[in-house]
């Protein structure tokens, strides 16, 4: 766990309160403490309440009365600010005039010259994080990796003062950053995504958009989507930043892309072109040569030469829950894509394959399943989960693609492994079992990494024989 008591010491003696006792407001919780700070914390989770007051806070309703005693109001990134309506103590944070702010902005507070890389987008933040931080350590420069993968931020080990802190940032942890802003800003991509948190797609980018709150940082952004695009025509005329765009879709001046899977650089006067990414079999999929793009420029930006860069990607080792081979079976990869929990990052993942039998469902985000028209081709049979079930097997069967309803993840592992071992031999290959569910996972889970490691225990325990002989 690392030192905060640089911000500590800006508490002037006050209280800090923490609301949300997960795996983040616990960690803050004991920093704080670890530091000699006075905390008062809530969660609506007793057991949450519990962990908090035996790491040392005291534990109370935080109303304004007890707010307007302390300093500021530490809040866990699940925490609604806005919508679909405000926390309580948020607003009783905001009556009493208090700071709200999140473990990232204590972080840079405690640490500001510790040199961070940050990183967003809807899809592929997760993995363009993991990769790059992994290009970096293998080329040793000293690392950090957390925020929204991983530790909290708290919990980490600060690198040393040469090296880097990679942080991913969801738009719930840039919410709650006030002053901080990384010194390599990565945006991958955005599409619709926690509308009903930010209360409009004109909110989500919004909140997205505090990753460029510092003026003179280096910029690497995707400009395959036209909301990312719009963004790119705005940083790329402001005065002392660096901004380098990536895509996969076409040649871009000044950028960086990546074209039938091929890495080229064109931030200096020639174009280089870097190697093939194609046999990296952890990164499948065109959105992976995105995410490898980004991470190219930054580990550029960073200092690293291009052959030692790919060399570097060559050894990645993927990340779980992210088109993440579970096992194979008689042929037949049984790929756990829990991470998918929207239509957009599904889409990603079935554009990969043929012949899917897959595990889709959950609780729904906007749109459900709208945009994956053109991949149901790609579907042999599907199995539905959680409580989008009924919906979505309407959906599927409006585009001829068999479903069955399935409720639970053992009923679906078990009719998606007997139908793709029967079905082997058949054009196209052998299949894949893909769990996928573009939707979210609180519905029948903690997270969706639960969601995955309960996929993953499934296929672990299934037979190796195969059951159709």
């Amino acid at each position: 766990m690392t030192s905060i008591k640089k911000f500590i010491d800006q508490l002037q003696g006050r209280p800090a309160a923490v609301l949300g006792l997960g795996s983040s407001g616990l960690s803050v919780v004991k920093a704080l403490k670890k530091g000699g700070a006075e905390v008062i914390a809530w969660d609506d989770s007793e057991e949450a309440r519990a962990a908090a007051e035996k790491a040392g806070a005291v534990i109370k309703a935080l109303d304004k009365d007890v707010l307007g005693a302390c300093e500021c109001l530490i809040v866990a990134p699940g925490v609604p600010l806005k919508y679909p309506e405000p926390h309580p103590a948020v607003i009783a944070a905001q009556e009493a005039g208090i700071e709200i702010i999140g473990d990232i902005e204590i972080f840079y507070r405690a640490h500001p010259d510790t040199r961070t890389i940050g990183v967003t987008g809807t899809n592929g933040k997760s993995t363009t994080a993991a990769l790059l931080h992994h290009v970096l350590e293998a080329s040793g420069v000293s690392t950090g990796l957390g925020g929204n993968i991983g530790k909290p931020v708290l919990d980490l080990k600060l690198p040393a003062k040469d090296g880097y802190m990679v942080l991913e940032l969801s738009s719930f942890q840039l919410d709650l950053c006030r002053s901080y802003a990384p010194d390599i800003a990565i945006w991958v991509n955005v599409s619709a995504d926690h509308i009903d948190r930010h209360g409009s797609m004109e909110g989500y980018v919004a909140a997205k958009e505090r990753i460029f709150a510092r003026p003179d940082q280096a910029v690497i952004i995707g400009v395959d989507d036209k909301y990312s695009a719009a963004v790119y025509e705005r940083l790329k005329g402001e005065e002392g930043r660096r901004v380098i765009p990536i895509s996969t879709e076409k040649e871009i001046s000044g950028g960086v892309y990546a074209i039938g899977g091929v890495l080229y650089d064109a931030t200096q006067d020639v174009v280089r072109e870097i190697g093939s990414l194609n046999n990296i079999l952890t990164l499948p999929g065109v959105h992976n040569k995105q995410n490898a793009a980004a991470a190219y420029a930054a580990a550029r930006i960073a200092g690293l030469e291009p052959a030692a860069i790919l060399e570097a990607m060559q050894s990645y080792p993927g990340l779980a829950h992210r088109q993440f081979t579970a096992r194979i079976i008689s042929g037949v990869a049984y790929i756990n894509d829990s991470k998918a929990t929207n239509a957009d990052s599904a889409a990603r993942a079935l554009a990969c394959h043929q012949n899917i039998y897959w595990i889709v469902g959950g609780r729904k985000k906007e749109g459900g399943l709208n945009g994956l028209e053109t991949f149901m081709n790609r579907v042999k049979h599907a199995f539905v989960i959680g409580e989008s079930m009924d919906e979505f097997v309407k959906w599927l069967e409006g585009y001829n693609v068999p479903a069955t309803p399935c409720k639970t993840m053992d009923i679906a592992v078990s009719h998606a492994h007997r139908l793709a071992q029967e079905g082997r031999g058949q054009p196209g290959g052998a299949g894949v079992v893909l769990l996928s569910p573009a939707c979210a996972s609180y519905d029948q889970y903690k997270s969706y990494a639960h969601r995955g490691d309960v996929f993953t225990d499934l296929v672990n325990a299934l037979p190796e024989e195969d059951v159709s002989a």
